[in-house]
């Protein structure tokens, strides 16, 4: 037979501190996330600083809604789009995409880069293109489609768009390649696709 086991009686301190041991583990483990809560339900101590340069889209919208028709890219994309006929703005953001692809070095293997206009380009800029920029691809874009995603953007817009097509962010015209550049490999960093 076993004898029966006795415990030492606790005294009322120890006990005292054995709770307020658990309740401050208890508020390190169910504080912030009570707080992160709280914090998103009435919007306070939100940053108001953001750390991407373009307009962030985060509607779900994809090149498909966007009006883009043709094959989907498996890859990151630099699409530039132009809703009419490509005037300096538009070749300014298509030389600018060529670019930034470029300058993402070791990842230029993960992006591409396209245009994607509602009107045939003109010849002799189509055969400059196909002369200098081989890997640029080409789409049609949709005029109705388009105008109900861009919105009141007017002239050639660019856009990030992720592997599965999802639009991402959208620059105009005035966009520094810099900073498009930084977003893109922002984005390149923290992908877990493409």
């Amino acid at each position: 037979m076993n004898p029966a086991i006795t415990l030492p009686e606790v005294s009322p301190s120890r006990r005292r501190r054995g709770r307020l041991q658990l309740i401050m583990i208890l508020a390190v483990v169910i504080g912030p996330m009570i707080l992160a809560s709280a914090m998103y339900q009435w919007r306070f101590w939100v940053p108001e600083t953001r750390s991407y340069h373009g307009e962030l889209i985060g509607t779900g919208q994809t090149r498909a809604d966007l009006g883009v028709s043709g094959a989907p890219e498996v890859r990151w994309q630099l699409l530039v789009t132009v809703p009419g006929t490509c005037d300096t703005d538009c070749k300014q953001l298509v030389f600018l995409a060529r670019q930034i692809h470029i300058g993402l070095n070791r990842d230029t293997a993960r992006a591409s880069h396209a245009v994607a206009s509602t009107q045939p380009l003109a010849d002799d800029y189509d055969a400059l293109l196909r002369r200098e920029y081989p890997q640029l691809a080409r789409y049609q874009l949709e005029p109705q489609a388009y105008g109900e995603v861009a919105g009141k953007a007017e002239g050639a817009q660019l856009w990030i768009v992720d592997p599965r097509g999802n639009l991402v962010l959208r620059y105009d015209s005035r966009s520094k390649g810099k900073a498009i550049l930084n977003d893109l490999r922002h984005l390149l960093k923290i992908s877990q696709i493409g």
